[in-house]
């Protein structure tokens, strides 16, 4: 399968992105086509729906690193399960699945036609393999049942930004950064409230720490 566009995100590296489409919704990213496809009757109409399924391949996982049975994160990193039971990305085909919110349209740029998307949990420029609309009628099922919802925390993490060093920060990518941060990175079984933990973000490292439900961050730093 050829490769139709990539993603640029404003996370260059796997930590910190959102471990799941559409929980962030500040964080806009932006899909360019690769030049076979920039022909704009690919996105003919595409406007008319509010969300889209993007079909891409994890591609900063090393071909062949796969096992029948993952430890997810959230269930500590001690309970393992088959991995089609989960959506890790150590998979037999690293392929990924995501739902995003589509926030804009433009047909004419100098990269050709660009998709603005928000709510996408893919690292900058993964490749993306398709693109097909949500259909709601079809895709939402809201008597579907979610086997980690017991170890799942659906709460954001109060997050303690410094004024003096969220000021660091753009201000069109403060609320997405602040949203990502809440939905807590790190895996399940990290407790301990003085370590501290970073990622790349924007061009700038941020670190934090977490103590119980909130994380502060301490530092931000240009890369």
């Amino acid at each position: 399968m050829d490769y139709i566009a990539r993603i640029h995100s404003d996370f260059p590296t796997k930590f910190g992105i959102p471990r799941q489409s559409g929980l962030t919704g500040d964080l806009i990213s932006k899909i360019v086509f690769e030049p076979a496809y920039r022909n704009p009757d690919f996105l003919r109409g595409i406007d008319s729906w509010s969300h889209l399924w993007l079909i891409w391949h994890f591609d900063r996982i090393e071909d062949g690193k796969f096992s029948p049975t993952v430890a997810p994160p959230k269930l500590g990193g001690k309970t393992r399960v088959g991995v089609f039971a989960t959506r890790s990305p150590f998979r037999p085909n690293p392929i990924g699945l995501s739902c995003v919110k589509l926030v804009e349209v433009n047909l004419h740029t100098k990269d050709g036609p660009v998709l603005y998307v928000a709510g996408a949990d893919l690292a900058d420029r993964s490749p993306i393999y398709d693109i097909k609309p949500y259909l709601p009628y079809a895709d939402c099922h809201p008597d579907a049942t979610d086997a980690f919802e017991e170890s799942r925390s659906a709460k954001p993490l109060e997050v303690v930004f410094p004024d003096v060093l969220l000021q660091k920060i753009p201000t069109d990518k403060r609320a997405g950064l602040i949203q990502a941060l809440s939905q807590n990175p790190c895996p399940g079984y990290q407790h301990d409230p003085n370590r501290r933990y970073g990622f790349n973000f924007a061009g700038f490292d941020v670190r934090f720490q977490i103590d119980g439900d909130t994380l502060t961050v301490v530092e931000i730093v240009a890369l």
